[in-house]
């Protein structure tokens, strides 16, 4: 991953037709869209309202019903040498190559430390807001490390839901087009301290040992304005991968001082320093002194309530300055991660369907794919003749609206502009968890 990303305190917008994006208390855009908004409920109604939320306060599960199916019983390189630069959602890959969740269910792992957003909504002083907001736009990405599956493209008018009461947010997303392909997404924190929308248009490629995801789109968060911004750049690889992974930045004024450094990797955890101290430690690196690797708790102080997993002490690769805090850690990876996909903790419990949860679901929920429900549970014959006939499906279906000169019509989203950027986007109609699913099409 590389690139670069400024956010605002006010607003984070996120435009990923190019490599830069901006968070600030202005109205800009990013690569991605957030949209946080702390005065506003957008219509969908208070928290406890509507049936009971049957995937909120349990126990998720902790593993797959099936390990990972090995891809080396043919030829991968025969297949993927044919794919090396090349959009991954215009070619024909076999089911193997997949991971057993819809692309929606990935753009719900922007969720996994939503704990952040809550954190930064706490906050009464900007800078810190701002920090912690820094934070979990580059944990927002941390899932992706080693994930080299491709999530299945979603049908047109396919949706998901996921309602957290533990980490206090409820999501729905849907595709809304297909040619291109774009998923809008909306959620709230259940104590409507937080909204998060956008609309993403996702671009894979493969390159032979990775996949690079280049999700464009805006997203917006809101908290206030203060005309403070904050710049992330994430740094390319570089020669033997002297940067791979690496994420600096700093949070500035309105008047361009700079008020805080940032620095990390978006795979295992972000740190920030007063930038005196940092421009200092920087001045002796350059004059070659010999570094000191500090160990996280041994003098940086951590961010106030983070809570988050110890990582083991051979994870950690940052060279953290002395004094410095730090604004978020990776969450361990549960120990069988890599027969699931390097699936996260959080990740895993995405496609869970309990008993009875059909009966409260939206036909058109991801859960109910039975392609990728067949990947799941390890039988891939099945997933792969499910996976050809709900494709036809959707075929027939446009070729069905072309003859009836009839246009498709999105069920929970439509097409405006973004309050912030006025930029074109998909925004949430509301009513979804009002739950009344009739007129919703048959996709599976």
């Amino acid at each position: 991953m590389n690139g670069e990303e400024e956010f605002f305190d006010a607003v984070t917008g996120f435009d990923s037709d190019n490599s830069s994006g901006e968070f600030t208390e202005a109205n800009q855009r990013l690569t991605g869209v957030i949209h946080v908004d702390t005065s506003k409920s957008n219509g969908i109604g208070k928290v406890g309202d509507g049936p009971p939320q049957e995937n909120g306060i349990q126990k998720h599960r902790t593993s797959l019903p099936a390990p990972m199916f090995t891809r080396s019983d043919f030829s991968v390189w025969s297949i993927l040498k044919k794919c090396i630069g090349l959009e991954l959602s215009k070619i024909t890959m076999p089911i193997a190559f997949n991971e057993p969740l819809s692309f929606l269910q990935r753009i719900t792992e922007y969720m996994e430390h939503v704990y952040l957003i809550h954190r930064a909504s706490r906050q009464p002083q900007s800078l810190e807001r701002m920090q912690s907001v820094a934070a979990f736009a580059v944990s927002a990405v941390a899932s992706q490390w080693e994930r080299t599956g491709k999530p299945f493209n979603p049908l047109l008018g396919e949706t998901y839901e996921l309602i957290r009461e533990d980490l206090g947010f409820r999501f729905i997303s849907e595709q809304v087009s297909h040619h291109p392909p774009i998923s809008a997404f909306y959620s709230e924190g259940l104590h409507q301290d937080f909204l998060f929308h956008g609309s993403i248009y996702p671009k894979l490629k493969f390159w032979g040992k990775s996949v690079e995801a280049e999700p464009r789109g805006t997203i917006t968060l809101e908290l206030l304005k203060t005309g403070d911004k904050c710049v992330l750049h994430f740094k390319p690889c570089g020669l033997f991968g002297k940067e791979l992974h690496k994420v600096e930045g700093y949070i500035q004024d309105k008047s361009k001082k700079k008020l805080f450094m940032i620095y990390g990797k978006w795979t295992e955890c972000l740190w920030g320093i007063d930038p005196v101290a940092y421009e200092s430690f920087r001045k002796q690196e350059r004059r070659g002194d010999s570094l000191r690797k500090t160990k996280p708790d041994d003098g940086p102080e951590k961010a106030d309530g983070d809570v988050v997993d110890t990582v083991p002490e051979s994870q950690e690769t940052v060279q953290v300055i002395p004094g410095s805090k730090l604004l978020w850690r990776v969450n361990t990876r549960p120990p069988n991660s890599a027969q699931m996909y390097n699936f996260t903790s959080f990740t895993v419990s995405l496609n869970e369907l309990e008993t009875g949860m059909e009966k409260i679901l939206a036909p058109t929920d991801c859960r109910l794919r039975p392609d990728i429900r067949g990947m799941e549970n390890g039988n891939m014959d099945l997933a792969s003749q499910e996976k050809e006939r709900l494709e036809e499906k959707q075929r027939e279906a446009r070729r069905e609206r072309a003859r009836e000169e009839a246009e498709w019509q999105t069920r929970w989203f439509h097409r405006g502009s973004n309050p912030y950027t006025g930029t074109p986007d998909w925004l949430y109609a509301g009513g979804y968890f009002e739950r009344d699913f009739s007129g919703c099409p048959d996709i599976y």
